[in-house]
């Protein structure tokens, strides 16, 4: 089933039926890589949601989309005469092969972190002034945060042991308390915001992917709030009703549940 031979047949039938719709529907015709755009950043989060749902059916239906919209900018450059396809696919292939001395040349690596090192320092090589140019400014800060602090890890500025970033985590929660005391709201956003970064950092060293862990808490806490919801109702309350004690049976029943 699994063969290079269906593989590349699949793709090229996606193909064929990208080029059909690009000319005879009239929704595919009209779209441009900007109203594509903020689609694409939909189905990567939905992609994301089913991959932390572990709902592989799910995963294999959102790559679908995300291959789509690759085949979809790919048609659109191509009419452009700027990429097609090809190119994109070359593209990567130039990139993974020069990334990877380890594997294509004669360099020798003895873990993932010489690795990364490798790669930060051949992207500097390649004319990228800073190593942080990669981190997208548009990410969300949380994720943004996570790929600096990764981003300068590869270059060697970082803590040697993860004791080192709890103590830097203690220090600044020691100033976020201070400002609060002083009820300056500027400095305590600020400190606040240096909390998370030490936070995102030690979970870094914990080998925990913070946004997956937060969304993980998310998810959680919305089960357990319906759970409490759904009592009210079956009690004829609105939760605007109870009281803080009552909600709270209702909630520990929703957490001896999972």
């Amino acid at each position: 089933m699994y063969t290079r031979e269906n593989q590349l047949k699949a793709l090229d039938r996606l193909l064929t039926i990208m080029e059909e719709l690009r000319v005879s529907c009239p929704w595919d015709k009209e779209q441009t890589m900007e109203s594509l755009r903020i689609l694409t950043i939909e189905e990567t989060y939905e992609l994301g949601d089913a991959i932390l749902d572990n709902d592989l059916q799910e995963v294999k239906k959102e790559l679908g989309d995300l291959l789509l919209h690759i085949f979809f900018y790919s048609k659109i450059g191509s009419e452009t005469k700027d990429f097609d396809i090809a190119d994109v696919a070359n593209s990567i292939s130039e990139k993974l092969i020069y990334r990877h001395p380890h594997i294509y040349g004669d360099v020798k690596v003895n873990n993932q972190e010489d690795v990364k090192r490798n790669w930060e320092q051949l992207k500097l090589k390649e004319g990228k002034s800073s190593v942080l140019e990669g981190v997208p400014k548009s990410l969300p800060a949380m994720v943004k945060a996570n790929r600096i602090q990764d981003k300068v890890s590869g270059v060697g500025f970082d803590w040697e042991h993860p004791e080192q970033v709890f103590e830097k985590l203690q220090e600044e929660l020691s100033e976020l308390s201070h400002e609060i005391k002083m009820n300056d709201q500027d400095k305590i956003e600020a400190e606040f915001g240096d909390v998370l970064f030490s936070m995102i950092n030690y979970a870094r060293f914990l080998k925990v992917d913070p946004e997956s862990a937060l969304e993980r808490t998310n998810k959680k806490f919305s089960k357990r709030f319906m759970y409490l919801e759904t009592k009210a109702k079956a009690m004829g309350k609105n939760l605007s009703e109870m009281t803080l004690g009552e909600m709270d049976v209702f909630w520990e029943e929703a957490k001896n549940q999972g």
